[in-house]
């Protein structure tokens, strides 16, 4: 029997290799914390995680965000343990937080079809936020269906399946600490 873990038997030996770098992660992460900073200054925004996958992410952003925010989730799901998305949007966690008149800046893992992402505009536009805005670690934009301007943007990646870094393949693999893409 095999006592290796699930990351040794997929990373080590060969099924991923590395995309993004943990380097290269944290410096164009401090790059968008310096961005927002600049941005809303003076505003006191309330940052949305969308969960699972963006907790990783989410965590390391609002460290290099240097002003005064709140911070809240919600949980949709559009792949279930798929590797591509249903087209399909449930929501399965609610925003807790008051966002009516308030500046409100949405966190995602990763983009590609839009369709996640238009959904989410759509609902949290019918809350009244005086401002609404996205960021996004991962963008597929040559996948993307729904062209949707993502106001920040970490990485533009190629259409390939990618996990670490809170992206899962079938709800592991999230606590790697680079970006890697199926071989």
């Amino acid at each position: 029997m095999d006592e290796r873990t699930i990351f040794e038997r997929a990373v080590l030996d060969g099924a991923f290799r590395v995309l993004i770098t943990r380097e290269e992660l944290e410096k164009r992460i401090q790059e968008l914390g310096r961005a927002i900073t600049k941005d809303y200054r003076g505003k006191d925004p309330i940052v949305i995680g969308i969960l699972n996958g963006c907790f990783v992410f989410i965590a390391d952003l609002v460290r290099t965000i240097e002003l005064d925010l709140e911070i809240d989730f919600l949980k949709i799901s559009s792949y279930g343990d798929a590797q591509v998305s249903s087209g399909q949007v449930t929501m399965l966690k609610d925003v807790n937080a008051e966002i009516g008149g308030r500046h409100v800046l949405v966190v995602e893992d990763i983009v590609d079809t839009g369709v996640s992402l238009k959904y989410l505009e759509e609902r949290l536009q019918a809350l009244n936020p005086a401002s609404l805005k996205f960021v996004t670690l991962l963008y597929k934009k040559e996948k993307a269906k729904i062209h949707f301007d993502i106001d920040y943007v970490g990485f533009e990646i190629p259409d390939e399946f990618v996990i670490g870094y809170g992206l899962d393949h079938k709800q592991i693999l999230r606590n790697l600490p680079a970006i890697y893409v199926m071989d």
